[in-house]
């Protein structure tokens, strides 16, 4: 009778200090250190934005100023151009090389002139095509000008005379009077269907001008186009996107295909942190209350710091990116096969663009309809830089969030 009594006090004693230890962590976690380490992070649910918003987009702001004068340095300082000349690049011998394999595409109307986005865009591609090598021989940067009066978009006119470019409208535009929504969609549609006409290539990168690219962008592309999906250009993809905003990328969000990873990771936190509880605290193994108390606190936790920053973890190597079926928003940067491009192409001319129902809305519409799918690479491939939109002019005091 007293060794029930006894074990019946040590179950209550384990279970009272437990649930103790359990509130003290959350309480510290949650409404201590968690502030305290996060309320910088712009992506995270401790961000305090009455605090810090103004002052880091007005910095994002000069950082960006400061990069754009690097790039027009960057093309001054060139010693030699790409010559657009002719669409068909030689070799020293004279002979014709083979066609292109990824031609970039930089879709581009103006806007704020100082920022130069075109210009810092198309600087870093060529950077990182130099120094990729061997490897991006047949990549292919391409200009696309769709401004209304292309003649004002001073950047796009000296970009032309280095690389192949081609003009959607070569005097003032003839479209001014259908909504903006729908010429842009048309634009993207004329840019897409000009990179196929004039290199026939294996695949279009469709980028628009303020979407700069990541450091490893192309060494990621090959590890999907070559290693991941050898066989089947983008597994049978319409696209993929290459960019969704950060702040979309949360768990708690209505892209339900995340709840899984979301889950999966809390079940694998859980199991660890509760071993360790269980041998350091209590000397013994871990139990199932104890498992399912971390597995929720490790997602609650990976949550409320931000998605993104774990995302930001893969980029350890180009192998640890993820591909996941795409979601709605965005085409800052979208990758297309010919044979996927050509498709896409038949299906912007059934549809037309509003308020509302823009070409990224678009598309991803269309998936459901012909019962195509799409991928997103997470964590990005882009930076999307451009605070002034194209689409919204009135933006004159542009935020991060």
């Amino acid at each position: 009778m007293s060794l029930c009594v006894l074990r019946t006090c040590h179950r209550g004693k384990y279970w009272s200090t437990t649930i103790l230890h359990f509130l003290g962590l959350t309480v510290l976690t949650f409404l201590v250190f968690g502030p305290m380490a996060c309320h910088r992070l712009l992506h995270s649910y401790f961000y305090l934005r009455t605090w810090h918003l103004d002052r880091m987009s007005q910095e994002f702001l000069d950082r960006n100023l400061e990069e754009a004068q690097e790039a027009v340095k960057y093309f001054a300082d060139l010693p030699q151009f790409l010559n657009a000349s002719s669409t068909a690049r030689k070799d020293t011998s004279g002979h014709a090389k083979a066609k292109p394999w990824l031609v970039i595409t930089i879709i581009t109307i103006g806007r704020k002139q100082e920022f130069h986005y075109l210009l810092q865009v198309m600087s870093r591609f060529h950077q990182l095509i130099e120094e990729c090598g061997y490897s991006c021989k047949r990549h292919q940067l391409f200009l696309c000008n769709v401004d209304s009066d292309p003649k004002t978009h001073k950047d796009a006119r000296f970009l032309s005379r280095l690389i192949p470019t081609v003009e959607h409208y070569s005097t003032v535009s003839g479209d001014m009077g259908i909504n903006i929504f729908e010429k842009e969609k048309r634009d993207y549609a004329f840019c897409l269907e000009q990179a196929l006409l004039t290199f026939d290539p294996e695949y279009v990168l469709l980028v628009e001008d303020d979407a700069v690219p990541e450091v490893e962008i192309f060494q990621v592309l090959n590890q999907l186009l070559l290693v991941r999906f050898p066989d089947i250009p983008l597994g049978g993809a319409l696209y993929f996107k290459l960019f969704h905003p950060e702040r979309l990328q949360r768990y708690v969000n209505p892209e339900p295909m995340r709840i899984l990873e979301w889950v999966g990771l809390g079940m694998f936190a859980g199991t660890v942190f509760s071993w360790i509880y269980g041998k350091v605290v209590w000397n013994s193994g871990a139990s199932w209350p104890t498992f399912i108390f971390f597995a929720l606190y490790s997602m609650a936790l990976v949550e409320l710091v931000g998605r993104h920053y774990v995302l930001e973890l893969r980029r350890l190597s180009p192998s640890l990116y993820n591909v996941v079926p795409a979601t709605e928003c965005c085409t800052p940067a979208m990758l297309y096969s010919a044979d996927s491009a050509r498709r896409a192409l038949t299906y912007f001319a059934k549809i037309e663009c509003r308020r509302g129902f823009a070409k990224d809305t678009a598309l991803y519409y269309n998936l459901h309809q012909t019962g195509e799918w799409a991928y997103v690479v997470e964590p990005n491939l882009v930076q999307h830089v451009g605070m002034y939109s194209s689409l919204r002019l009135s933006f004159d005091d542009p935020k991060l969030l």
